[in-house]
C-alpha cells in the first residue's frame, strides 16, 4: 500500500516550522503557553528549567486503535514537533501492547482487535508519524513499541516487579476509571490496568533512554501520571509531564474516532479535499484558537489574521491561511494546491476540471449523492434528465425552461441547446458529469 501522501519530498511544509525564538518567544514553555497548547503540567517552574536546559528526551504514545492518527492526535505530533524544533529529543510509542488492551474511554469498554489487525495499523501509525516529525538529521525521532519490553513479562514478573508499585486508592481515583465505575456498565480488569502499563512504560524509556517528560491528551493525564509517580517511587525521580486540550467543535463535541466524527490524518480515510474544506469552513469564533494551535506562524502573523478575520470576514484570510497551513503540514502541498484547485474548479472559478485527478474530484462531489449514491446516467442521455436525475430540478420542463434562460452549466460550460444529450467526453475521468443550476446549485451523474 502506498503512503505517498506522508513522503518526505511531498512535505514542504516541514521547512516552515521553527523553533520558539523564531517564533517570537523568550521561552518554549511561553510559546506553548501562548498557543494553549498545554492545559495540565507538573510544577511550572520545574517543566521550565527542563525545557530551557540542555536537550531532554521526551515521549508520547500512540496505540494502534484505528488504521489512522486524526486530528486530537495531530495535537501531540504538532507539541512534539515544537520540542524537536527547539533540540529535544523525541520518542514516538507505538503501542503494540497497549494497542491490544485500549485505554479506558469515558464511556463503554473497547472492542478488543485481533494481533495481526493492531500489529498493521502499527505500521501505517509509524509511517504517518515519520511524515510529520523530522526523522533523518541531527535529532531525528525514535520509534519503540511497548509489546517489545512487555510481551516477554509474564504475570508473576509484572505483579511483582510493577504491580506492586500501584495503589489502589490512587487507581480508582483517576478520572476515568473513576466515571466508568460510577457509570453502568462499570469497567473490566484489562481496561482498569492499563494505567499500570503506560506508568511501566515511562520508567522503561526512563531506564533505557533518560526519557524525562511525557505528554499526552488531557484525557490522559491519570495515566501519565501514573508513570511520573512509579519513577519517583522506584528510582528516587522527579520527572515531568503535561497534557494538551482536547479539540473540540463549536457545540463542545469531541473530534475523535470514539465520538464517530474523526478527521483522519490518513487520506485514504479522509481525503486531502475533504480534510482541507474541514479547516476552511471552521467559524471565525474558533480562528484564533485553530491558528495558535495548528499552525506554526510567527505570533505577529497569527494576531494580524485574527484582526483581519473580525475587520473583514468576508475575506475569509484566515480560515484560507488555516487550511493551507495544516494541510499541506500534513498531505504535502501539492495535495493541498490540488484541493484548492478542484474547489473553484466545481463552481466556475478558476481551474480546469479536468486536470483534477480522479480521487480528488470524488471526494469533492462526495456530497452530491442522490440517496446515498450517484445518479447513473449514460452517453446519449439529455442534459435536462440528467439535471433532473441529479436532484438540481423537479421537472424535465423546469429544467428545460432553465436551460432556455441560460443558467443550466454542463462541466462549466453553459448549455443552449434544450436537447442537447451527453457525450462520452463529458464525463470527467471517465466517470462524472457535474451540472450546475445558477452559481451556487451543483449536482453530479455518473456514467453508468
Amino acid at each position: 500500500q502506498s503512503y505517498s501522501q506522508f513522503d518526505r519530498e511531498k512535505r514542504q511544509a516541514m521547512a516552515h516550522v521553527t523553533d520558539f525564538k523564531e517564533a517570537g518567544f523568550n521561552t518554549l514553555l511561553e510559546e506553548l503557553e501562548w498557543r494553549g497548547l498545554i492545559s495540565q503540567s507538573t510544577d511550572r517552574d520545574r517543566l521550565a528549567e527542563a525545557l530551557n536546559g540542555e536537550p531532554i528526551t521526551y515521549y508520547c504514545g500512540f496505540d494502534p486503535t484505528a488504521a489512522s492518527l486524526h486530528i486530537g492526535n495531530l495535537v501531540q505530533l504538532i507539541n512534539m514537533r515544537h520540542l524537536q524544533a527547539a533540540g529535544h529529543h523525541p520518542i514516538a510509542l507505538v503501542g503494540g501492547a497497549t494497542g491490544l488492551i485500549g485505554d479506558p474511554r469515558q464511556s463503554g469498554e473497547r472492542t478488543l482487535n485481533p494481533k495481526d489487525v493492531v500489529a498493521g495499523w502499527a505500521d501505517r501509525l509509524k509511517k504517518q508519524i515519520g511524515g510529520i516529525l523530522e526523522t533523518e538529521g541531527s535529532n531525528p525521532v525514535r520509534f519503540v513499541s511497548n509489546y517489545d519490553w512487555t510481551a516477554s513479562m509474564n504475570v508473576i514478573d509484572f505483579l511483582r516487579d510493577v504491580g506492586k508499585n500501584f495503589r489502589m486508592g490512587t487507581m480508582l481515583a483517576k478520572d476515568t476509571v473513576a466515571r466508568r465505575l460510577n457509570s453502568e456498565e462499570g469497567i473490566s480488569f484489562t481496561e482498569f490496568s492499563y494505567q499500570v502499563l503506560q506508568g511501566n512504560d515511562f520508567l522503561h524509556l526512563f531506564d533505557e533512554y533518560h526519557c524525562v517528560l511525557e505528554i499526552g491528551g488531557s484525557d490522559q493525564w491519570g495515566n501519565l501520571t501514573s508513570g511520573l509517580d512509579l519513577i519517583h517511587k522506584v528510582r528516587g525521580v522527579d520527572v515531568n509531564v503535561f497534557t494538551s486540550p482536547i479539540i473540540t467543535d463549536a457545540q463542545g463535541k469531541k473530534f475523535g474516532k470514539s465520538e464517530g466524527n474523526a478527521v483522519w490524518l490518513d487520506g485514504t480515510m479522509l481525503s486531502p479535499y475533504k480534510f482541507y474544506q474541514f479547516w476552511f469552513n471552521r467559524p471565525d469564533s474558533e480562528m484564533e484558537n485553530l491558528l495558535k494551535a495548528f499552525t506554526f506562524l510567527p505570533k505577529a502573523e497569527i494576531e494580524r489574521l485574527i484582526e483581519e478575520s473580525k475587520t473583514n470576514p468576508g475575506a475569509r484570510e484566515a480560515q484560507r491561511t488555516l487550511a493551507w497551513e495544516v494541510t499541506s503540514f500534513v498531505h504535502g502541498e501539492e495535495a493541498t494546491r490540488q484541493a484548492i484547485e478542484a474547489a473553484g474548479a466545481l463552481f466556475g472559478r478558476g481551474g480546469d476540471l479536468a486536470d483534477i485527478d480522479e480521487s480528488t474530484l470524488e471526494a469533492a462531489i462526495d456530497g452530491m449523492k442522490v440517496d446515498g449514491e450517484f445518479a447513473k446516467v449514460a452517453a446519449g442521455d439529455r442534459v435536462a434528465e440528467a439535471g433532473m436525475k441529479a436532484g438540481l430540478f423537479k421537472s424535465i420542463s423546469e429544467a428545460r425552461k432553465t436551460i432556455k434562460s441560460g443558467g443550466v452549466y454542463l462541466n462549466n460550460n453553459r448549455i443552449e441547446d434544450e436537447e442537447q444529450v451527453l457525450a462520452e467526453a463529458d464525463f470527467l475521468a471517465g466517470r462524472f458529469a457535474l451540472i450546475r443550476r445558477g452559481k451556487k446549485a451543483l449536482g453530479a451523474v455518473e456514467n453508468r
